[in-house]
C-alpha cells in the first residue's frame, strides 16, 4: 500500500493560506494599503478596476525594497518586521505575518515596481500562481507600485463566491477609509473605474474625519484626550445630537490598528447613558495608545479582533475619559440666558416693588425654601389635604382587604397569569370579525404610541409602528415581486450629497428601490436629485428619508442573513413607518386598525415582536376578583 499523507505543492499550499488572508478584494486592499504605511510613504494612491476583481494598485513614495528584498517579499513568512520571538509581542506596525504578498502571489496576477533612494534603477517583477514569471531592471520613482490583477483567476469558484461590483465597492471603500482615519498625516487617495472618490490632504484628525464621514460633523465633534501611565486615548466623540439610530459611525484604533470590539462600544454608550435616546448610538473616532505587550492582536487572521491583558481597566478609562470630555465640553442642555423682550412687559417688571410687596413675598413658603437651612423639602401639611399617610399603603390589610380586591402581589400574580393566557394561539380571524361587525366600538391612543382598541368581548392593545412596518412589510414584499409601488413625483425635486460609501450602496439599490417608489437618478460624482418618493410619504424629507433607508439598511443586523432585497423591504417599511410618540386621528387609527387585519400575519412585526395583545373580559373580570 502507498503512503497517504502527502506534502502539499507550494503553489497549493499558497492558496490555502490566501483564503485565510484574502477572502475579498478588500482583503488584499487592507493589506497592501498597511504595508505602504510602513514603508514610511506620506503618499498613497489606491487605483481599483471593476471592484478590484480586475485591478487593484497601490502607489506609494515610502522606502522602497531593493532588488533582493523585492524578490523575497513574495515568500511565505518572510518579513522585515519579526526576527526574534520578542518582536512578536512589541509589534507596533501594521501587516507582520509575512503572508500578505504571497497570498496576493498565490490567487492573482501581480506586478511589482519598487525603488530605493539610494538605488539608480528599480526593480520590477511579474508573479503569477506564485511563480516568477519575469525580474528585471526599471526605471521608475522612489517608492513602490504594486498591481494586483484578475483576483482569483486560478480559483474560479472563489470568484463565483465574489459579491455584485457595488457590494465588493463598499468593503474596499470601508477598509479604505479605516487606513485613512488611522494617519490623517499622510495624503490618500481613492480611484475607482477612473473616477477619483477620495482626495485627502494630510491635515489634523478632525479634518480627516470630516473628510471621509461628511461636512455634518464639522459642529458636532467633541475632543477627547487622556493620557496616562498606563495608557493614552484620544480622539473625538460626537455631541448628542450626532446619535444615530443604527450603528453608524464608530471607530476605534489600538496603537493606529483598527478592531472591533463590543465590550468597548459598550463602554462608550454607557458614557452617553441618559444623554441620547436607549435606542441610539453615538458616533466616535478613538485612539487606545499602549504597551504592545497588554495587547495580543494576533487573535484573528485580519486583527480586528484582539485581547487586552486587563479588560476591566481599558473599559473604566475609556468611559470615564469620554464623560470626562462630554462635560468638560459642557455638551449638556444648557439655559438659554439671552433675555426675552416680551419679559420687561411684564407688570411685575414695571411695577416697583414696595415694602408690602417684599414682606408678602418674604412670608411665602417657596422663598423659605431657598432662604431657611433644611428647607427646600419641607411641604407645609394643608389642613384641607385628604392624601392618607404614605406609611398606611405598606401596613398589611389596610385598604385592600375593605375592598375586596385582595394583596399587591396577588394583583400581579392574578396580571401575569392574564398576559400569558393572552399570549397563546389566537385565531386572527375571529379576533377579525370581533372588531369589524360593530362600527361603534371604542378606540383611542395611549401615550401617542399605543391603539387601544374595544372588541365585543374585551380589548386589544396595538402597538402603532409595529403594526405600521407589518402592513408596510407585506406591501413593499408585493412591489419586490412585480406589483411597484406608485411613485409621488416631487415639484421642487431635492438634491442629497452623499459620502462615496453611501453613494456605493445606493448605486447598489437602486433598481429595488425604484420597484419601491423611490425616483432618484445620478447628478454628479456623489450627488443625486430625488425626483420622487412612494405615494404614503410624507412629502417634504425627501432628503431625511433617503438618508434614513441608507443607514438603516447599512447597519441592518448581521444576525441573520437576509437577502438585499430583504434587507431593503426590512429597512423600507422601519423607515417609512408611523413612529412611537406621533399624535394619530381617530380616523387614522380606524384605517391602522383595517389595514393591520387584512394582512397575511397581523399577530407579529417583522422583527418577531408581539404586534397587538388582547385582553378578554373573562379575564379582565377575573384579575379583579370578580
Amino acid at each position: 500500500m502507498p503512503d497517504k499523507i502527502l506534502l502539499l505543492p507550494d503553489n497549493i499550499a499558497n492558496q490555502i493560506a490566501a483564503g485565510e488572508v484574502i477572502q475579498r478584494p478588500a482583503s488584499a486592499v487592507k493589506e497592501l494599503l498597511e504595508n505602504a504605511v510602513d514603508a514610511g510613504a506620506t503618499e498613497i494612491k489606491l487605483i481599483i478596476q471593476d471592484a478590484g476583481k480586475a485591478l487593484i494598485q497601490v502607489v506609494d513614495n515610502g522606502n522602497g525594497m531593493s532588488e533582493t528584498d523585492a524578490r523575497m517579499c513574495f515568500e511565505r513568512h518572510a518579513t522585515s518586521k519579526i526576527q526574534t520571538i520578542d518582536d512578536l509581542f512589541h509589534i507596533r506596525t501594521m501587516g507582520f505575518r509575512g503572508e500578505a504578498l504571497a497570498s496576493i502571489a498565490a490567487v492573482a496576477q501581480v506586478e511589482l515596481k519598487t525603488k530605493r533612494k539610494e538605488d539608480d534603477a528599480g526593480t520590477y517583477i511579474e508573479v503569477e500562481n506564485s511563480v516568477v514569471k519575469k525580474q528585471e531592471p526599471v526605471a521608475v520613482p522612489e517608492g513602490t507600485s504594486i498591481a494586483m490583477k484578475n483576483l482569483f483567476f486560478n480559483v474560479p469558484a472563489r470568484r463565483n463566491f465574489l459579491k455584485s461590483n457595488a457590494a465588493e465597492m463598499r468593503h474596499i471603500t470601508d477598509e479604505f477609509t479605516r487606513v485613512a482615519m488611522a494617519f490623517p498625516q499622510i495624503f490618500f487617495s481613492l480611484t475607482a473605474n477612473d473616477q477619483q472618490l477620495f482626495h485627502l490632504e494630510s491635515g489634523s484628525l478632525k479634518q480627516r474625519i470630516v473628510q471621509l464621514l461628511g461636512n455634518n460633523y464639522n459642529a458636532k465633534l467633541v475632543a477627547v484626550k487622556e493620557d496616562t501611565d498606563y495608557m493614552n486615548i484620544s480622539g473625538f466623540v460626537g455631541k448628542p445630537e450626532a446619535a444615530k439610530k443604527t450603528r453608524g459611525d464608530q471607530y476605534f484604533f489600538v496603537n493606529n490598528r483598527f478592531i472591533k470590539s463590543a465590550y468597548l462600544n459598550h463602554a462608550v454608550s454607557n458614557a452617553f447613558q441618559e444623554m441620547i435616546a436607549a435606542d441610539s448610538f453615538p458616533m466616535y473616532v478613538l485612539f487606545i495608545d499602549l504597551d504592545p505587550t497588554q495587547v495580543d492582536v494576533n487573535v484573528h487572521p485580519t486583527k480586528q479582533e484582539i485581547k487586552f491583558e486587563d479588560e476591566k481597566i481599558i473599559y473604566a478609562f475609556v468611559q470615564a475619559a469620554v464623560k470626562h470630555a462630554l462635560a468638560q465640553f459642557s455638551v449638556m442642555p444648557t439655559l438659554d440666558f439671552d433675555l426675552d423682550a416680551s419679559i420687561q412687559q411684564l407688570p411685575s417688571i414695571q411695577q416697583p416693588f414696595t415694602e408690602k410687596r417684599q414682606d408678602a413675598a418674604t412670608g411665602t413658603s417657596i422663598f423659605k425654601g431657598f432662604t431657611q437651612k433644611h428647607q427646600a423639602h419641607i411641604i407645609e401639611p394643608s389642613q384641607k389635604s385628604e392624601l392618607k399617610h404614605w406609611k398606611s399603603f405598606y401596613e398589611p390589610g389596610v385598604g385592600s382587604r375593605e375592598s375586596g380586591v385582595g394583596s399587591q402581589e396577588s394583583v400581579i400574580s392574578s396580571f401575569k397569569s392574564g398576559v400569558k393566557e393572552i399570549l397563546q394561539n389566537e385565531n386572527e380571524d375571529t379576533l377579525h370579525s370581533r372588531l369589524t361587525t360593530n362600527d361603534s366600538l371604542l378606540t383611542t391612543q395611549l401615550h401617542n404610541t399605543y391603539i387601544l382598541t374595544e372588541t365585543n368581548n374585551g380589548f386589544i392593545i396595538i402597538h402603532q409602528q409595529l403594526a405600521h412596518e407589518r402592513i408596510l412589510y407585506e406591501r413593499l414584499k408585493e412591489a419586490s415581486d412585480g406589483k411597484p409601488v406608485a411613485t409621488q413625483q416631487s415639484l421642487f425635486p431635492v438634491t442629497v450629497e452623499l459620502t462615496p460609501a453611501d453613494t456605493a450602496i445606493l448605486q447598489e439599490i437602486s433598481g429595488d428601490l425604484q420597484n419601491l417608489g423611490y425616483a432618484i437618478e445620478a447628478f454628479g460624482k456623489n450627488t443625486f436629485v430625488i425626483q420622487g418618493t412612494p405615494a404614503d410619504v410624507e412629502t417634504g424629507n425627501e432628503k431625511l428619508i433617503v438618508e434614513s433607508l441608507l443607514e438603516q439598511y447599512k447597519h441592518f443586523s448581521n444576525e441573520i442573513k437576509f437577502s438585499k432585497r430583504e434587507k431593503l423591504i426590512r429597512s423600507a417599511a422601519w423607515q417609512q413607518s408611523i413612529k412611537a410618540g406621533k399624535r394619530l386621528t381617530e380616523r387614522e387609527m380606524h384605517s391602522l386598525v383595517e389595514d393591520l387585519f387584512n394582512c397575511q400575519q397581523p399577530n407579529i412585526a417583522p422583527n418577531g415582536s408581539p404586534v397587538y395583545l388582547e385582553f378578554k373580559k373573562e379575564q379582565l373580570e377575573k384579575m379583579f376578583g370578580k
